[in-house]
């Protein structure tokens, strides 16, 4: 987690995404995955993951399904952002960057053919 140091010595704590933002990462990465799983992941109480996965289902975000004792998770990748300032960008970009196997980052471009 980051650190920012503070004038009386003390450090403050934050990061850019929310819990929301990282349950439904979790979720999108494993589908079905337990809610424990998703809490240690995540870092938060099973009880607070539950409430998130609850906000996200009212918001649209995502979708449960019973599959015989395990929940399996669909996540809406159309959603759009609740800030004003985002509200135009969809979910599916935060997703796309976050849950794709991106390419090393050390290997050069290839040269202009």
């Amino acid at each position: 987690m980051a650190t920012t140091p503070r004038g009386s010595g003390s450090t403050r704590h934050w990061t850019f995404l929310t819990n929301h933002a990282h349950v439904l990462l979790a979720i999108a990465r494993n589908p079905t995955a337990r809610l424990r799983d998703v809490a240690d992941e995540v870092g938060v109480t099973e009880r607070a993951a539950q409430a998130i996965v609850a906000d996200l289902e009212a918001g649209g975000y995502l979708r449960r399904t019973r599959v015989g004792r395990r929940n399996e998770y669909t996540v809406n990748p159309d959603g759009h952002f609740r800030h004003p300032a985002e509200a135009d960008r969809q979910v599916g970009d935060l997703l796309a960057l976050f849950t794709a196997d991106a390419a090393p980052r050390s290997t050069p471009a290839a040269p202009p053919s």
